[in-house]
Order: structure tokens, then sequence, then C-alpha cells
């Protein structure tokens, strides 16, 4: 009796000594893996010598005094069918279908991001260079760049400021020294200049402005540089639409160097000759240089003075001097607005003398040549321009030149002049 009964805890019987079928008890936990009826625990005898058996299982909940089971009979088939499956090779794999489609989203994101950095324009007026890298082009000698002319960057009239043009000459001028693997850690600098705290300041810049970019408008930037003196450097560039191959500005500037410590001009080492003499183009100028002497201004001469201009904090460069192109704002600013409103910038010539600091206080100088206020639509006005510090120390000698404006870009944007139709 005992014997029987022990072997019944571990090997369930089919049926019971009086014919009964042996009810099992339910999993614990209601999982497939539960235990049945051979997690029974047996106590031990009594004292009138029976032994007596109490199982784990729980009974069943009633809902209305009605008795129901936790799960039906169907999923009790089946995980009586998985439990007894043998276990073979082929039913411990891992599910295929989840393997295959992790693999197919890997191979996915990586033809992605090899589409993003092979990227190549599907249509003729998309930037061709989306990400503004640059690329070198004419045995890596010639560096070019396309922009994109923002909303931000265009001024009343719809068309990109003449600020937004000569950033955009310098982003690629600075572009070309590092795609080239020669910028050190200052502002252009080449690693010999950063050995020996030099810099570049540029000493003249022409400008010739052909037409003005609106705004959507992509232009693209060519530039090279070359030899000016013995201790020089030029650097020219050429913009145009991509497009049209149409020229849109041409400028070429002399560049010298500076120690950023002593604040003196200094001459070429020979070791930072041997790092940019490979680059240099033999090229004649692009633009042709204007030979003309550019008068001094003071009080009596000049038509119009601006002063009490001050450098902000976002003007200096990281050479912590005014940025150059800040002048060229400075200057427009003592300009009449009759000119502003009824001719574009055509050209100019600068010559920068000496450097403005942050603390500066500059007075800006316009003398116009030709009246424009008699015929606005019928000739060009000449002016001439001297920014200088209150002390009286020039900072910038120039020279600008325009051109009237077309009267129906003008009617087209809604900015006709009052009195000029």
């Amino acid at each position: 009796m005992v014997s029987s009964m022990a072997a019944s805890m571990f090997f369930p019987a089919s049926s019971s000594s009086g014919g009964q079928p042996v009810k099992s008890s339910k999993p614990f936990g209601g999982g497939p893996d539960s235990v049945d009826v051979r997690g029974i625990v047996a106590k031990p005898a009594s004292s009138s010598g029976r032994l007596q058996v109490k199982t784990n299982a729980q009974s069943s909940p009633k809902i209305n005094g009605t008795k129901v089971s936790l799960r039906k009979d169907s999923q009790k088939s089946e995980d009586d069918t998985l439990s007894s499956a043998p276990r073979t090779f082929y039913n411990q794999l891992p599910d295929w279908s989840m393997l295959l489609a992790a693999i197919t989203t890997i191979f996915l994101a990586a033809e992605k991001q090899l589409t993003l950095l092979d990227w190549k324009p599907k249509r003729p007026d998309m930037l061709s260079d989306a990400f503004g890298f640059g690329m070198t082009v004419h045995n890596d000698l010639v560096f070019r760049q396309n922009f994109s002319i923002r909303s931000y960057e265009i001024g009343a009239d719809r068309t990109a400021s003449i600020e937004t043009l000569m950033n955009h000459l310098q982003e690629t001028a600075l572009n070309h020294v590092k795609s080239a693997g020669l910028l050190g850690d200052g502002f252009g600098a080449t690693p010999e200049m950063s050995r020996r705290n030099l810099i570049w300041v540029v000493t003249k810049m022409q400008v010739l402005v052909e037409r003005y970019p609106i705004w959507g408008d992509v232009v693209e930037v060519d530039t090279w540089v070359g030899a000016s003196g013995k201790n020089g450097m030029r650097k020219d560039w050429h913009v145009r639409d991509p497009l049209t191959g149409e020229t849109i500005m041409k400028a070429t500037s002399v560049w010298v160097m500076m120690n950023k410590l002593t604040r003196r001009l200094t001459k070429i080492p020979e070791e930072v000759r041997g790092e940019i003499e490979p680059y240099f183009v033999e090229r004649t100028i692009i633009v042709d240089e204007d030979g003309r002497k550019l008068p001094k201004l003071d009080d009596d001469t000049a038509d119009y003075v601006r002063k009490g201009l001050t450098p902000h904090w976002c003007d200096l460069d990281v050479n912590q001097h005014v940025n150059n192109v800040k002048y060229i704002g400075w200057m427009l600013e003592s300009a009449p607005i009759s000119i502003l409103e009824n001719y574009e910038l055509s050209s100019m010539t600068l010559e920068y003398r000496r450097e403005c600091g942050r603390d500066s206080v500059v007075q800006s100088l316009t003398a116009v040549s030709t009246n424009c206020s008699d015929n606005p639509h019928d000739a060009a006005v000449e002016c001439k321009h001297l920014l200088r510090l209150e002390c009286g120390a020039e900072i910038v000698r120039g020279r600008t030149q325009w051109r009237p404006k077309l009267a129906h870009q003008l009617g087209e944007a809604g900015l006709m002049p009052i009195g000029s139709s």
C-alpha cells in the first residue's frame, strides 16, 4: 500500500485501484511548464498510520455559483502537444523570420547612409554640393563650393547683399586651406604659421559685381591663390551661376602676414612658403587692377559723415579684430539713402591700412562725385570712402561705383521710389 502510493507520487497512474480516473491537479502558476500532480507534497504519516497526501492545486473559481476553467480545452491540448513534442535540432533553432527581418533592417539603414554620402542631384536646379563641403578641380589647384542664397541674406530689394557675397568669398578661402590639409589652429593659418604666431591680413581688394542673385538662387564660387610680389599672396574668386555659367561676381585680393603678438607685418618664412607655394596658380588677375590712387577724405572734403560706429562682439573674428567684411557695412553707413534706393553697387576697391579692435570707435566718411538726385536712372555714380578711428587714424580707404537699378525690377518688387516713374 505504501509502496504503491509512493510510486504514484512520481509516476502518475492511468487509473486508480477502484477503476476511477485520477484527476490531475491544475498546473502551478498557470504556465505550460507548471507542476502538475507530480509536484504534490507528501506529509509524514499521522498517528493513525495512514499517509496523507495534499496537492498544490487550487480550487476552480466560481462565477454566479458555477465553476469555470482558467484555460480553454484547446489551449490545454496545444500546450500538451508542445510539451510532448520530442526535442530535435530543428525545433531548437531560433525564429528565422525575426532574424531575417533584423538583417534586412540593418542593410536598409546602411543603404540609406551610403545614399546620403553619395548624394547626386536629381534636378538641375538643386544644389550640387548638398553639404557645402566643396571640392577641388583643375588638378586640385582650384577650390569650388556652392552656396544657396538664404532668406536672411537678402535686402529690401530681394537680392543678396554685398556682405553676403563677400562672406561667401571668405568662406571658400578658408575651406580651400582646409581641403589642402594646411589648416592650423588659426584663421586660415598653416601649421608653420601657427608655430610662429603668424596670421593672414588683407591689404587690398577689388570686387566687380555683374548682377546680384535673389533668394533661392545657387551660386558657384571658384577660388585659387598665386604669388603677389616677394612677401604677399594673391587670392582670386570667380562667382558664377552653376546652371548657365553666367558670371555673377569677380574679385581679387592681396594678403600679407602679421605677427599675432606684436601686430606687425612680417616676411613670409621659408617654411611657410614651402607649404603654400605648391598650390600657387599662374593665372592672369581676374579683375583688371585699378591703379588710381585712393584719395584721403576729411571733414572738409566729405559730403556725409557717420560717427560713433562701434563693433559688437559678433563682429570679431578668431584673430580678435573686426572682420574685414564688417568694414564694408560701416563704409556704406555714410552713403546717402538716395544712392541706396536707386542704385546698386557694381564695383569697389578697398585698401586696408589698420585693424580695428573691440573697443574702437569708428567714423565713416563718404564723398559723392555725381549728383545722384538729378537723374537717378541715367548715369552711374562714383563715391569715395574712408573709415577712421576717432583719433584720426585710417582704417580703410575705398572707392565704389554704382549703376542704376532696373526700373522694372523695382516695380515687380513693389519698391519703386516715389517720383521716379
